[in-house]
């Protein structure tokens, strides 16, 4: 079963996009290898729903954070050595030796290149197999080869370099010489080759990435099975912000909604979207930016914070939250254990309205146990009537102290309910109505 987030979550999340310099994916593709890079963008679109996948993917990520190494190979080898491997070689060695020779035949009468190419890709494959060679020398020395990540890779690079047909390798070779090393590495070694590539981009993702989580002091999380229904967190934070504000959060099957107000530029989204970004990295077996995390695996996220009106379909920015609420009702009453994220529900309609709404559907979804939300809204009256539906509510804000007519905020989780709104003081601050 795949990990559901829709587009609108990852786009609300900023999850994805290679060109998005403000992205999560573009925060940990510091990558050198396309190959890396296409890992990465897979993982990413891929999050697991193991707990003992995610772990495994944890450890190694983890590993690499405590025994760092520079990645050991450059990306125009790499590059180079696996468009030599894509085009493969013929099936069997004569039609191999008939080929090549033609090649060279073609350079000597009409200049033709092919030839030279062939040869610069026999070369830079070589070259690659005697960086394995060494890489690979090292880690047996050092004992890395077993019980630790490198051991695929290991496994794999023995297979290929310790194979007696590809022993004494010479730089000065025969055209026969020539076109049986071709059809070794282009096709009796092919699938083998490109699935030490694969490792080899494997092992640059976990050195990049756990030098990056170092780098920024983002930890583990810890993976439980689906039926412990739990999610703690201490110190959260937004990724992308070097200076966030931690908070704590925790969710089980008793308390499985957060109520959270607090005014304008308090830290609402800022705080719902490092929840959900948290999340959906634990899922992958990504660091995350928290001091400990301790989750059970969920089938989904899902967000609402910047929902569009569409004005193809004529639906208005409120018909469109509605249609945002019944897709996610779906999902909660389909048995789905989910993560819900609602930002100012029902902010397109006039006070009352939202009002109603908004109770009645937080009061709603507190009775699927096992699905966690967070509810933020401006209307904190909702809050005193939801003190009635028992405990399974967790109320917070985020509070605005105001130093005169200044707001100053803390960006740290308080128990209770906020009537704090300084919507009004942020305009005349602004000298709007003086403008007017």
């Amino acid at each position: 079963m795949s990990f559901i987030a829709d587009k609108q979550t990852l786009d609300d999340l900023s999850l994805l996009g290679k060109y998005n310099a403000n992205s999560i994916f573009s925060l940990f593709n510091q990558v050198k290898t396309r190959g890396a890079e296409k890992l990465l963008d897979t993982m990413f679109l891929h999050p697991l729903t193991d707990a003992d996948q995610i772990n495994a993917r944890s450890a190694a990520f983890r590993y690499f954070g405590d025994q760092p190494i520079p990645f050991p190979f450059e990306e125009q080898l790499l590059g180079s050595t696996e468009a030599f491997l894509d085009e493969g070689s013929n099936s069997n060695f004569p039609l191999a030796l008939w080929q090549i020779s033609r090649k060279k035949l073609a350079a000597l009468l009409v200049k033709d290149d092919a030839y030279e190419l062939q040869l610069q890709g026999i070369a830079n494959c070589v070259q690659l197999l005697k960086g394995f060679t060494t890489l690979l020398g090292q880690l047996e020395k050092e004992g890395r080869d077993k019980n630790t990540p490198w051991e695929k890779w290991v496994a794999g690079a023995r297979s290929i370099v310790r194979d007696k047909r590809l022993q004494n390798i010479n730089d000065e070779r025969s055209l026969l010489q020539t076109a049986r090393l071709h059809y070794l590495l282009a096709h009796v070694f092919q699938d083998k080759l490109k699935a030490l590539l694969a490792l080899t981009y494997e092992i640059e993702v976990y050195i990049t990435v756990s030098g990056i989580a170092k780098a920024k002091g983002f930890s583990y999380a810890k993976a439980l099975p689906k039926e412990k229904n739990v999610l703690a967190a201490k110190g959260v934070k937004h990724p992308g912000l070097d200076k966030a504000v931690p908070n704590t959060l925790s969710f089980n099957g008793n308390s499985n909604v957060l109520f959270l107000t607090g005014a304008n530029m308090a830290g609402k989204s800022t705080l719902m979207k490092a929840t959900g970004i948290m999340v959906y990295l634990a899922h992958m077996g990504f660091p995350v930016a928290a001091q400990e995390l301790e989750f059970s695996v969920l089938d989904g996220i899902y967000s609402s914070v910047n929902v569009p009106d569409d004005l193809n379909r004529g639906y208005s920015h409120f018909y469109a939250e509605v249609l945002r609420v019944k897709k996610v009702a779906e999902e909660v009453d389909a048995d789905k254990h989910l993560f819900v994220i609602f930002d100012e529900l029902f902010k397109g309609t006039n006070v009352k309205d939202a009002y109603d709404a908004t109770l009645a559907v937080t009061a709603a979804f507190t009775a699927f146990r096992d699905c966690f939300f967070i509810i933020s809204t401006h209307i904190f009256e909702v809050g005193d009537a939801l003190k009635t539906e028992g405990d399974h509510i967790q109320f917070e804000f985020l509070p605005t102290i105001m130093e005169g007519t200044v707001p100053k905020y803390t960006y740290t989780l308080q128990k209770g309910i906020t009537t704090d709104r300084q919507g009004m003081i942020i305009i005349e601050n602004e000298g709007i109505l003086d403008m007017l």
